[in-house]
């Protein structure tokens, strides 16, 4: 489905097999796929794979999280996040 037909947020996860702290971050952000299922896409992006797109949403520091809504970059975190940190950048974006 592409970007623009969605209804419920993206938050997009850049990260890098290379990259410790990403890789500390990704079970963080599977469960926080699972648990906001219903009201957030979840989607990973490997930046060595996918340098296009790491330049397109201006990624410089692995891991950086984007929160995409109605096609504009809501909220950004760049480097390691806490799941306190991140769910704060959620909260005003999801539905009730």
């Amino acid at each position: 489905m592409p970007v623009a037909a969605q209804t419920r947020p993206m938050l997009v996860f850049f990260w890098s097999e290379r990259s410790g702290p990403a890789r500390r971050m990704e079970s963080l952000l599977a469960h926080l796929a699972r648990k906001e299922r219903a009201r957030l896409i979840v989607k990973r992006v490997d930046v060595e794979e996918r340098p296009d797109l790491a330049a397109r949403f201006r990624v410089e520091q692995v891991p950086t999280i984007v929160l995409v809504k109605d096609k504009r970059v809501v909220g950004r975190l760049e480097g390691r996040a806490s799941a306190p940190r991140i769910e704060r950048m959620l909260g005003p974006h999801l539905a009730a």
